[in-house]
């Protein structure tokens, strides 16, 4: 089974680079990187903290041969530190540190400067300027990047579990750690650049965004969420998808075409799949050998829902799944291509529209009107891997169950919550959502399962939350489930593993919450 072989890489931790603005913590991490004799590189005040501390660290300049100019602005930005840290531990990579005399770096500290706590205490703006980070975040960045080599500590905040890894494990961490800390380091670095972005936005009346340009020509659609509401679009959909035929697009129709590019993008790169979507939500989906069977395989989900929907494909679309598709009433039609023959086919109904997506492009950021103002967030970008299920059973799921685990949290992720998703043989077969209670998403969910007439013998279910009673895996063990996917994080997750322990079931964390509102 694929997830009891795969190793996970260690790194035994030999040097360090510290330049950190708030130098509290030190003082405990210093004697754990003179025990394991950790070569040490700094700057400025850090260098000299580290000094008092009584470790004995480089400086960054004897390393560069470039003192630190401007200001202080300039300390680390060159290729002898960046190089150290963004290079892989392979030959080709390494065979060019020596080359020019590059020390491999293992361990970044970075504390950054304080520039929100900066914008509080005062209106000076040179001050708050100078108090905009343009090396730490770069070794933050360079590090997280590198994560498969270079352990990054983006904050005094995570210096406990650094002192954790150094304590217990004799400077040796491992990639799980690393990429976790990585994750946080961008997180950081994020919430960093939305604060100074609000800064420089301030008093700006109109937001900076990717519409602004075409604000004064938007799209008119045929109407709003209801006929007597008007609506218009703002942006450039010519940069994601060209319309190849149908009448003009509604309020309702790019709606419900956005959510089917966030799902199918789940899949771009996958076997032909096929989804079937209505009001933002996926009825049908599947990933079979051949776009045809994924078609079938995809309406089964629920051909009663799919009449009037939205249907979009990851693969071009050939003569054959023309003439079937030709035989359901849809809205809209997605792909990335159609073969002449099936252009001839489904152009024949005038109003039906036909779209060939050109990218499949997701914004780093989403943006929502609420109350008597705009909500701003990061998008829920975050796709699970073999590596991200983590078994919490005595039994661990096999290579069949971790695909089909791993589809069925891809569809999860897309359904208003409260979900539930039951998948077999990359098949959607049955869901709840939209649910005020997690165990009327589970028995939605199987009843419809039942109801298209599937059979949930060893099908495996997603939930997009966690369990807070095991009542959900005891409904799903009753109905034939025999593997779960949740995020964890209950007080309560003994309960559902208990459960699952007794019944011969298969639960593996994902860690990850998928909530959508």
């Amino acid at each position: 089974m694929r997830l009891e072989i795969i190793i996970m890489p260690d790194i035994h931790i030999k040097s360090a680079l510290i330049s950190v603005f708030n130098k509290d913590g030190l003082d405990k991490i210093a004697p754990l990187l003179t025990k394991h004799q950790i070569i040490i590189y700094s700057t400025g005040g850090t260098y000299d903290h580290l000094e008092k501390l009584g470790l004995s660290p480089l400086k960054v300049e004897d390393v560069t041969g470039y003192p630190s100019i401007l200001d202080g602005r300039v300390k680390t930005l060159h290729p002898k530190v960046f190089g150290g840290i963004l290079a892989k531990r392979e030959k080709g990579h390494l065979s060019q540190l020596d080359k020019y005399e590059i020390p491999p770096i293992d361990l970044v500290i970075v504390d950054l400067y304080p520039f929100e706590e900066t914008l509080k205490s005062t209106d000076d703006e040179s001050a708050i300027i100078e108090k905009i980070d343009i090396g730490g975040i770069s070794l933050i960045r360079a590090a997280a990047k590198n994560y498969k080599d270079v352990l990054i500590v983006p904050s005094k905040n995570q210096y406990d579990q650094l002192i954790d890894i150094l304590s217990r494990n004799e400077a040796i961490c491992n990639l799980a750690e690393r990429k976790s800390m990585a994750a946080s380091a961008f997180d950081i670095s994020s919430h960093y650049d939305t604060a100074i972005f609000n800064y420089f936005n301030d008093g700006i009346e109109e937001p900076i965004n990717v519409f602004k340009e075409s604000a004064n020509d938007g799209m008119a659609l045929r109407y709003g969420e209801n006929p007597h509401q008007s609506a218009t679009f703002f942006g450039d959909l010519g940069t994601l998808m060209e319309k190849l035929a149908g009448k003009e697009l509604s309020y309702n129709n790019l709606v419900d075409i956005d959510a089917a590019m966030q799902v199918m993008a789940e899949f771009e790169n996958a076997e032909p799949t096929f989804a079937i979507l209505k009001h933002t939500n996926t009825c049908g989906l599947a990933t079979k050998n051949n776009v045809l069977e994924a078609w079938h395989a995809a309406l089964a989900g629920d051909p009663v829902s799919a009449f009037g929907g939205i249907l979009i494909c990851n693969s071009e679309i050939d003569a054959d799944t023309a003439e079937e598709l030709n035989k359901l009433f849809y809205e809209v039609l997605l792909a990335p291509g159609y073969t002449e023959k099936a252009m001839n086919v489904l152009s024949k109904k005038k109003k039906r529209v036909l779209i060939k997506i050109d990218s499949f492009e997701r914004k780093a950021t989403q943006f929502k009107s609420l109350l008597n103002g705009i909500v701003q967030q990061d998008s829920d970008l975050k796709i699970e891997h073999d590596i991200d299920l983590v078994p919490c059973t005595k039994q661990s799921p096999d290579e069949k169950q971790i695909q089909d685990l791993l589809f069925a949290n891809k569809v999860s992720k897309h359904l208003k919550s409260n979900t539930i998703v039951l998948v077999k043989d990359k098949q959607l077969l049955g869901m709840g959502c939209g649910q005020t209670s997690r165990i009327d998403a589970c028995h939605q969910a199987i009843d419809k399962a039942g109801r298209m007439g599937f059979d949930l013998n060893g099908s495996v279910m997603s939930s997009d939350a966690f369990f807070p009673f095991p009542d959900c895996v005891e409904i799903a063990h009753k109905a034939g489930i025999k593997a779960v996917v949740q995020p964890g994080g209950s007080i309560n997750d003994k309960l559902s593993i208990e459960y699952c322990n007794l019944n011969d079931l298969v639960m593996v964390l994902s860690s990850t919450r998928h909530f959508k509102h």
